[in-house]
């Protein structure tokens, strides 16, 4: 018998093989059906329709970005990429500390005594 996690019920309940294996939310990489019948396998010429590289293929980045991240000039890593990052950390900061004073001063307003 196979189990599932019910979200309704949020207990383990009885279910078939496919639904047991396939939980919630997730969807299979591979298309269970084909999107063109005709298509032919192992030809060097893209689909037509389809770009000739996808999207998400670029140069990688990552030996770039070690190099910058790993270099040893005393800064801390959430500010070695230059002025935005400063700037970032600047209005995060002043956010904090304006958060910070906007509550003390609404705690010494709330603490006060009602007039009447």
């Amino acid at each position: 018998m196979y189990y599932k996690f019910s979200g309704f019920t949020q207990r383990l309940v009885g279910a078939t093989a496919a639904a047991a294996y396939t939980p919630q939310g997730l969807k299979s990489l591979v298309p269970t059906d084909s999107p063109n019948p005709d298509l032919i396998f192992g030809t060097s010429k893209p689909a037509p329709g389809l770009p000739a590289a996808d999207p998400f293929l670029s140069t990688n980045k990552v030996p770039d970005l070690q190099k910058v991240f790993q270099r040893s000039d005393g800064l801390p890593v959430h500010l070695k990429r230059g002025y935005p990052d400063r700037m970032l950390y600047r209005t995060t900061m002043a956010m904090a500390i304006g958060g910070t004073f906007y509550c003390l001063v609404a705690l010494y307003i709330a603490s006060q005594p009602k007039k009447q």
